[in-house]
């Protein structure tokens, strides 16, 4: 296995005592995470909480939508909205059963509906005890509740949102967002955009002050946990042939669409490269298509050199991430791909040609880095390369650091 080449995360100011910092009212020592059900986003939240030492230390609420039936063709609406549908709906069928929420995901359990006057009244009466509560939110329908938390208790929270919120990024104290977020703003992006729309399109304004840009995805990926993951998986996969080559296949979507075509283009590549291989590991996530794993299960479930995993079981991502000597994804994924760019590893993308818009933003900034090729067969696994990895959930707690300086907050770990 390559060493694994990363920054440890922050650990947060250390020193003198706090009644010469400025007292407890000054010192973060707790964090609310507040998730949308979708790992994508709440593992960037989760990697944000780690990266600044509040791992432990947090409290996991959940913004819910009502789920089946007609609830599936409304997730434009805002979640405020879709709730009043969903009640009224349900008084008119006489149905007023309040399902549970609570369930265990990303490892966590008891999860709390996010009530941002219940969060906000909690950072009030706790602040002399406590001190400041940390609010990190991320993803669309965690918006409202962020915001609010932030309105209700100015005095008392450090909101962070992270993705970007497309309007009024002055409801919170630091807005964590990629780069090709802003794409639109562009020259060439806005060539694309009818004059008449583009008022509709956001985001409107240059990033201020209290944004802050990443390359990708924020994640849990740090050096800390991969060196737990190589232990944890270490009877698995250390001693399997070298150079084990990692195959991540996730989802289309409407800027990175694709179905069998990429299906059989991997497999007819991989096939190409196998050569090269010691081993080879393939997953697929849960947004990949049926008929997409179908073609690759069919034709390499027999092959001696692929393990293909079937879904059940531990999910060994984080193992892969530390234990491969190269990667290769689908250019859909921006967190999976931020991952694998920040292991220092060679990192291979097929599909990148398929996407457009802001997505297609985000592969050439990462060609430009260098720390992506194309995936074309012509690929010899055992050569390695290297870059500059990806450093972006450290750097983000870097600077959530600073801008609490300057508020004269710090955290304790």
């Amino acid at each position: 296995m390559r060493p694994i080449r990363l920054p440890e995360p922050p650990t947060g100011f250390s020193g003198m005592p706090e009644i010469f910092e400025g007292g407890i009212s000054g010192v973060i020592r707790r964090a609310v995470v507040i998730g949308n059900g979708f790992a994508g986003s709440e593992n960037q939240s989760i990697g944000l909480v780690r990266a600044l030492g509040l791992s432990g230390r947090q409290s996991f609420y959940r913004i819910s939508r009502p789920r089946g039936g007609i609830n599936e063709w409304l997730h434009w609406l805002p979640v405020s909205l879709h709730k009043k549908f969903e009640r009224i709906v349900r008084r008119i069928r006489g149905l007023n059963r309040v399902q549970p929420l609570s369930h265990g995901i990303n490892g966590l359990s008891d999860v709390l509906e996010a009530d941002a006057k219940q969060i906000a009244n909690m950072a009030r009466e706790t602040f002399d005890r406590d001190g400041p509560l940390l609010v990190v939110a991320s993803g669309r329908d965690t918006i409202d509740v962020a915001s609010s938390i932030k309105r209700l208790a100015p005095e008392n929270v450090f909101v962070v949102q992270i993705q970007h919120p497309r309007s009024r990024l002055n409801r919170f104290d630091l807005v964590i967002t990629p780069r090709h977020d802003y794409y639109p703003l562009t020259p060439h992006a806005q060539a694309q955009i009818p004059w008449f729309l583009r008022r509709w399109v956001t985001p409107r304004e240059p990033p201020g002050k209290n944004v802050v840009l990443t390359v990708g995805a924020l994640h849990q990926a740090d050096s800390a946990a991969l060196r737990s993951a190589a232990s944890a998986w270490h009877d698995e996969l250390a001693l399997l042939p070298k150079p084990l080559l990692v195959v991540n296949i996730g989802g289309p979507s409407s800027n990175c669409p694709y179905g069998v075509d990429l299906a059989k283009q991997l497999a007819s590549t991989l096939h190409d490269v196998l050569w090269s291989c010691g081993s080879v590991r393939m997953s697929f996530s849960r947004r990949t298509p049926e008929k997409v794993s179908k073609i690759l299960v069919k034709e390499f479930s027999t092959n001696p050199k692929v393990y293909i995993w079937d879904g059940k079981g531990s999910n060994p991502h984080m193992g892969h991430l530390a234990w491969a000597d190269a990667f290769v994804i689908t250019a859909d994924s921006v967190s999976m791909l931020s991952e694998a760019c920040s292991t220092g590893k060679p990192v291979y993308v097929i599909g990148a040609e398929r996407c457009t818009w802001k997505f297609a933003d985000f592969q050439k900034s990462l060609q430009e880095q260098r720390v992506v090729r194309p995936f074309t067969s012509q690929e010899d696994i055992s050569n390695s390369w290297s870059y500059s990895p990806l450093n972006d959930t450290a750097e983000a707690a870097n600077r959530v650091n600073m801008a609490l300086a300057e508020r004269g907050w710090r955290i304790r770990t």
